[in-house]
C-alpha cells in the first residue's frame, strides 16, 4: 500500500512539474511542443509493450507515466495504471521479464518467460517498432502539408549566440541569408566555418547579407570562441536548408526513404553517444571537438527545438521530433541489458540454445554486473552531455 506521505509528496512534485511546463510553454513555446510531442512518443512507446503483450496471452500488472513518487493510480482488472511525478520515462511491468522473477505459479503460463521466441521478440521490439510509426506518420504529415527540406545552394541564418557576438552587432538575424564572409563565397553550414576558420580572433572582415531581400555589408571584428581555444567565432549558425513542396505519394515514398537514411544515420549516432572519447574532447575544448561528435540530451535537444522552431515553425520542430524517435527507436535496441535490445539479445541467444524440445533459459543474475558498469557509463556520459547542453547550448 503507498502511505498518505508518498501520496501527498507525489501530487506536490507533480503539481511542481505542471508548473514548470506552463512555464516553458509561455517561455518557448515551440520548446513546449517538442517536449509534449517526446512525452507522447515515450507514452506510445510503452502502448507498443502493453498492446502487444495483452495480444499474446502475457500478464501485465502496472503502466505508469513517469518516475517517482506516485501522483495518481487506479487499478482495473489486473492492470494499475498510474502517474508518477518525474515525466523522465514511463514503464510496463510484465511479470516474468528473467528467470528470477518470483511468479505465482498460477500465472506462469501467463509470463514472458513462458512464451514463443516469436510471441517474446514481438513484445521486446514493439517499442522500437512504435518509435518508426511515429516517426513514418510525422514525416507523411510534415511533407505533405508543408514539404521536405532541401538544399537550396544559399547559406540561410537558423540561429544566433548571444546578443554581444560579432554576427549580432552586425545587425544579423534569423531568416537572413549570408552571402559571403571576409570575400569567401559561403552556401552552406561547411563553407560558413571554413570560411571563418581562416581568419585570426581578432580580424576584422566583411560580411555581405541579405535582409528581407536587402543586401547589406558590414565590418565585423571576429571574437575568441568562448569554447575552443584559437577559434575564431562570428556566433551564427546557418546552413542551406529550404522547404520543397511534395504531393502525398510522393511524401508517403519519401517518408520510408527518409526513415531508412536516418535509421543508418542513428547507427553512427549511437557509436558516436557511447563513445567517451567523444566527451572529453569536448569537455577539454579540443581542436578535434566537432558538432557531429558533440555529447548532448534531451535538454539540449529540447533547447535546439526552440532554436528550429523560430527559423521552420511547426513543421520544422514536427520534422526533427520525426528523427528523434527514429534515433531512440535505434538506439533502444542496443543488445546490452537495461536496454530493450537486450532483452531481445537475450530472447535469441535462448532461442539458439534451446534444442530437441527442451528450452534454454539464460540466468539474469550473471548478466547483472555488465548492466551495472552499462548503467554506470550511461550515468556518466548522460552528465556529460547535460553539462555540456548547459555550458555550451546546441542552439
Amino acid at each position: 500500500a503507498v502511505s498518505p506521505m508518498a501520496t501527498r509528496n507525489g501530487k506536490a512534485t507533480g503539481f511542481i512539474m505542471i508548473a514548470l511546463l506552463a512555464y516553458l510553454a509561455y517561455k518557448n513555446p515551440w520548446t513546449f511542443v517538442f517536449v509534449i510531442g517526446l512525452l507522447l512518443s515515450v507514452f506510445l512507446h510503452e502502448v507498443g509493450h502493453f498492446s502487444t503483450a495483452r495480444l499474446t496471452g502475457m500478464k501485465v500488472t502496472q503502466f505508469f507515466m513517469g518516475f517517482g513518487p506516485r501522483v495518481w493510480s487506479r487499478t482495473k482488472g489486473e492492470v494499475e495504471y498510474g502517474v508518477r511525478a518525474l515525466p523522465l520515462g514511463a514503464f510496463v511491468r510484465i511479470i516474468g521479464m528473467n528467470n528470477v522473477d518470483e511468479v505465482d505459479p498460477a500465472d506462469e503460463s501467463r509470463a514472458y518467460r513462458s512464451q514463443t521466441f516469436p510471441r517474446r521478440l514481438l513484445v521486446i521490439t514493439a517499442g522500437s517498432l512504435m518509435h518508426m510509426v511515429i516517426a513514418f506518420i510525422l514525416f507523411l504529415g510534415v511533407y505533405a502539408s508543408g514539404g521536405r527540406q532541401q538544399n537550396t545552394g544559399v547559406s540561410t541564418v537558423r540561429g544566433l549566440a548571444e546578443s554581444t557576438s560579432p554576427a549580432s552587432a552586425a545587425g544579423i538575424a534569423i531568416g537572413d541569408t549570408l552571402v559571403s564572409i571576409g570575400g569567401i563565397a559561403v552556401t552552406d553550414y561547411n563553407s560558413v566555418s571554413a570560411a571563418i576558420q581562416s581568419f585570426s580572433v581578432g580580424e576584422s572582415i566583411s560580411v555581405v547579407f541579405e535582409h528581407e531581400g536587402i543586401r547589406q555589408t558590414r565590418d565585423v571584428v571576429l571574437a575568441k570562441h568562448p569554447t575552443i581555444a584559437g577559434r575564431a567565432y562570428f556566433g551564427v549558425m546557418a546552413d542551406d536548408w529550404g522547404w520543397k513542396d511534395l504531393g502525398v505519394i510522393e511524401s508517403v515514398g519519401q517518408s520510408i526513404t527518409d526513415i531508412g537514411t536516418t535509421i543508418t544515420g542513428s547507427v553512427k549516432g549511437v557509436v558516436v553517444a557511447l563513445n567517451p572519447m567523444n566527451s572529453i574532447r569536448h569537455l577539454t575544448k579540443s581542436p578535434e571537438a566537432t558538432l557531429e561528435t558533440r555529447p548532448t540530451t534531451v535538454v539540449g535537444i529540447s533547447d535546439f527545438s526552440g532554436t528550429v522552431g523560430r527559423s521552420d515553425g511547426l513543421k520544422g520542430v514536427l520534422a526533427l521530433l520525426a528523427s528523434i524517435n527514429v534515433f531512440v527507436g535505434v538506439f533502444n535496441m542496443f543488445p546490452l541489458l537495461p536496454f530493450d535490445g537486450g532483452h531481445a539479445a537475450i530472447a535469441i541467444y535462448e532461442r539458439v540454445r534451446s534444442r530437441k524440445g527442451r528450452l534454454y533459459r539464460a540466468d539474469i543474475n550473471k548478466m547483472v554486473p555488465l548492466a551495472t558498469l552499462v548503467v554506470g557509463l550511461l550515468s556518466l556520459l548522460l552528465l556529460t552531455g547535460l553539462y555540456l547542453d548547459i555550458t555550451q547550448p546546441l542552439g
